[in-house]
Parts: structure tokens; C-alpha cells; sequence
């Protein structure tokens, strides 16, 4: 019964659909306003016309260095961080690479590197294990103006690695067999490097800048010609004559205080005896005219590296931090004129690039790139012609402040780590700079003025005053090079062959 209903009321309504038509309604437009004809419909993609403006930058926070002296000279820099449980703790010695003698390049790396081949005790083996139950390996770094060695440990662990450092630095065995040893291992490494084109064209470059006599007119690490000659004798000769407490600093960062560092480095170096006195810096070397495009012979090769560049400046120079921002400018970030020249524009590197290596002494002022050998000349000729361009198309205001910007935020990722600030702190050493350098710092790149910077850039970046090395295929060279009248081509003797 309900069944029948439904479908008779289904019926109904479905023959009331079929037989009533609904009157039409004419469709009604709205004419349009003449602002609705006048503005066109908002472009979706307008936002992309202007770039995002960044946000508000972090205040820039600088450690604070702090520094104390022991009775026996001994300096004692530290650097407070509370933050983890961590202290990087580290002996830097004042002499380098720059004090080998040109006999016996090589020795300083040599001699540094032996006192974690075995100490008071302990082999080479038992040292490391020693280290390794602190849950740590002990770095070791030798550049031109210094040495530094020392482990990031647990705060707990502070007085341990300062016993095994104190062995390290106090009572290296210099044994005979881990001697030969690790000089095996330097001329290894050496060789290695012989076929490395950009070692080829560093250390050519140190010497047409400096002069191969001067402190700085070579590459860490020797020739295998000099350290096949080395002995273990010259080894404990360079050690002893060039390390002492009045030649040293302990650098302790991290979750420590200048007060508890006193009393470690009291404990552990208070009785460090030794006549050995910081270096005094290389003399300054001439800058003269180029006259001579060195070659590094490299049949062959695919690319050639060019290197150009002079003598720069010592660390506190008055004209440090204009020359920075100037160098920067040219060729020290992505950005730069060199390499979006030589980069973007032409195409004929991965990348190019300038550095201002200032040191104890006056260091490199240095552009580099290796490029596609069938562009040598041209490349070359673009070093060249940016160079001068610097004169007769003067630094602008917004390169200038991309620069400063650049440089300035860049200084946090120095001091991320008590490591880094370790590192910082022993570079603050071996260049004998205040304890507030880095404040110092800042303040120069920000206070630098766009005509000293001028200036700057015009006396330092006079590409007649460059010196030009390249690395690569001799015939190359000569065939494109030769044209550009940069000077007369010279091939230079590789270190393997000297």
C-alpha cells in the first residue's frame, strides 16, 4: 500500500513537470561604470616586479677577548661563552713558516707536526688514544707568521687535556722512528701537490711578489728538495730555538674565565722555561713595476690559472680597512666587478676573485681564476682592463655599501664555534693586535669613507704595480698572451725541479 502511493505521487509529479512550462525571464546585463571600463583586471604576477626588502638584521654581538700575562712571560688570551659545557683549549707559538731558513723550508710544518707524534710517556699510539678517551683529536695548523695546536673538550674535561697539552708542548719525545715517519709523509704530500696547478701557481706567485729570499716568498711545507735533506736534529733545532713561554700564548674559549685560565696555565706552563721571543716582522718587500709575465709551464692543461696581485699591507696599516672594502669592491664577493666580468658576462670562469692577506708583515693583495685555456688572453686582458677601471670608473655608493654590508655581517660566522673563536683569538696573537681588534675592526670598514676608499683603490689596484703568473699550456700562452705586451714572458722552474 505505501508502495502505490509513492508511486502515484512519484507520477504526478513527474507529469506536472512534463506539461508546465515556467515563463521566460530575458537575461538582464548591468552596463559596465566607466571606472569598471577604465581598470584593467590587477596582474597576478605584479609582485615580482619589486624585489622583497629584508627584514631587520640581528644586532651584531662581538666576543670579548680578554688577555693576562704569567710570571714567566707566558701569554694567556680567553674568551668567555657559557652557552655549552665546551672550552677550546690551545697553545699558539709566535714563529712560522716565515722562520725557516732557505736551506730548510719545510721544517717548521716538520717540527710543529712531531709534537703529536709522541710526548712525555706516550708514543705516537698511546697520545692519540690518550686524546681519543676525552672524546677528542688534537688539531694542528703552522701558516706563515705562527703555529697552533690544541682539542675542544667537555668542560670537565679541562684539566685532563691540559696535562696531555702540557706534554705536548713541554715534553715531545722527537723520536727517531716517527720522525722518518712523518717526513715520509710531508714529501708524499709534496708530491701530491706537484701535480696540483693552483700549488704550482701559489707558490710562484709568493715568489714574484716577495722575492724567493723573503720570509714570504714560499708555500707551506718545503720542496721535496729541502725536506729530503731534513734531520731529526734540525727538527728539535727549530723547535727549541723558536718556542718558549715568552714566544707562546694559552688560548682557552669557551665555558672558562681569564681567572681559571690563569690557574691552568700556572699549573701546567708556570715552570715553562726557554730564551725564545716573538719574531719581529718580515721587512717589507718593493713593489715595483711589472715587467715579466711568469709562466708555469703545464702542457696540456684545460684551463690556466691566472694569479695577479702585489705586495698589500701589515695588519694595522691605516689604510687596512679602505683597501678591504676597495679589494672587495673588485673582486671579494659574488657580486664584485671581476666576477661578474669575467663570470657572468663572459663566461670564462666558474669564478673570479680578489683577497687582501694581510699578515704580521705585509701580505699578498691577490685576484685569481682559472679559466678556459682557448680564453686566456682574453681573460687576462679583462683582469687588466677591471683594474684600471677602478681609476676611471670610480667606486659607487651602492657598491661601496655592498661591500661594507658584506663584510661586516660575515664577522658572526667567526665565532659560531669555541673553536672559531680559538682560532680568533690566536690570530689576534700572531699579529700582535689589541684584545678589542675585532670591535676595532667594524668600526673602520663602517667609518671608511668613500674617498679614502677611493684613493685606496687607485694607489693598490694599479695594474702596472701587478704582477701576473699563469699556469697552463706554454704554447697557449704564448700565442695569446704575447699580444696583450704585459711584459716579457717567462717560464718559471717548478718546486719539484729546485
Amino acid at each position: 500500500m505505501h508502495r502505490r502511493i509513492l508511486t502515484a505521487l512519484l507520477t504526478l509529479s513527474v507529469a506536472g513537470c512534463a506539461t508546465t512550462k515556467p515563463a521566460e525571464t530575458p537575461p538582464t546585463e548591468t552596463p559596465p561604470t566607466a571606472q569598471q571600463s577604465q581598470t584593467p583586471a590587477p596582474d597576478a604576477e605584479a609582485f615580482r616586479d619589486q624585489q622583497p626588502k629584508p627584514g631587520k638584521p640581528p644586532e651584531l654581538v662581538l666576543p670579548t677577548f680578554e688577555q693576562a700575562k704569567l710570571d714567566n712571560g707566558l701569554t694567556v688570551i680567553v674568551s668567555t661563552r657559557k652557552e655549552l659545557p665546551l672550552v677550546f683549549v690551545g697553545i699558539a707559538f709566535a714563529a712560522g713558516g716565515s722562520q725557516e731558513p732557505a736551506a730548510k723550508l719545510g721544517i717548521a710544518d716538520l717540527s710543529y707536526r712531531m709534537l703529536l707524534e709522541g710526548a712525555g710517556k706516550r708514543d705516537t699510539v698511546a697520545l692519540d688514544n690518550a686524546f681519543a678517551d676525552l672524546g677528542v683529536s688534537p688539531a694542528m695548523s703552522v701558516d706563515p707568521d705562527g703555529a697552533f695546536v690544541g682539542a675542544r673538550v667537555l668542560t670537565t674535561n679541562v684539566d685532563a687535556a691540559m696535562s696531555l697539552l702540557s706534554d705536548v708542548v713541554l715534553r715531545p719525545t722527537f723520536d727517531a722512528k716517527a720522525f722518518e715517519r712523518r717526513k715520509k709523509q710531508q714529501l708524499g704530500e709534496l708530491v701530491r701537490r706537484m701535480g696540483d696547478p693552483n700549488f704550482l701557481a701559489q707558490q710562484a706567485y709568493y715568489q714574484a711578489v716577495f722575492g724567493a729570499d723573503h720570509p714570504y716568498g714560499h708555500t707551506s711545507g718545503g720542496t721535496p728538495k729541502t725536506v729530503e735533506s731534513l734531520t731529526l736534529a734540525d727538527a728539535k733545532s727549530f723547535y727549541t730555538k723558536n718556542t718558549g713561554p715568552r714566544a707562546a700564548a694559552l688560548i682557552m674559549t669557551g665555558d672558562v674565565t681569564l681567572p681559571q685560565a690563569v690557574e691552568w696555565g700556572k699549573k701546567y706552563f708556570g715552570g715553562w722555561k726557554g730564551g725564545a721571543v716573538a719574531p719581529k716582522p718580515p721587512p717589507a718587500p718593493p713593489a715595483p713595476p711589472r715587467q715579466l709575465v711568469r709562466v708555469v709551464p703545464k702542457p696540456g692543461l684545460e684551463q690556466t690559472v691566472v694569479l695577479v696581485g702585489r705586495p698589500g699591507l701589515a695588519t694595522g696599516h691605516p689604510d687596512e680597512f679602505p683597501l678591504e672594502l676597495a679589494t672587495t669592491v673588485f673582486g671579494g664577493f659574488f657580486g664584485s666587478r671581476l666576477n661578474m666580468n669575467i663570470r657572468e658576462d663572459k663566461g670564462y670562469s666558474y669564478g673570479a676573485n680578489a683577497h687582501l692577506g694581510t699578515r704580521l708583515g705585509v701580505g699578498p693583495l691577490t685576484a685569481y681564476a682559472a679559466v678556459r685555456k682557448d680564453v686566456t688572453g682574453p681573460a687576462l686582458n679583462e683582469f687588466i682592463k677591471e683594474l684600471a677601471g677602478i681609476k676611471s670608473n670610480p667606486i659607487t655608493e651602492k657598491e661601496l655599501a655592498a661591500a661594507r654590508e658584506g663584510l661586516i655581517r660575515a664577522f658572526p660566522g667567526a665565532f659560531e664555534t669555541v673553536e672559531g673563536l680559538g682560532v680568533s683569538a690566536a690570530n689576534l696573537y700572531f699579529h700582535r693586535r689589541p684584545m678589542d681588534e675585532f670591535k676595532r675592526t667594524v668600526e673602520g670598514l663602517e667609518k671608511a669613507s668613500a674617498a679614502e676608499v677611493q684613493r685606496v683603490a687607485e694607489s693598490y689596484l694599479d695594474p702596472a704595480n701587478m704582477q701576473v703568473v699563469l699556469v697552463g699550456d706554454p704554447l697557449v700562452i704564448q700565442e695569446q698572451v704575447t699580444p696583450l705586451n704585459l711584459g716579457k714572458l717567462t717560464l718559471e722552474e717548478t718546486p719539484a725541479s729546485k
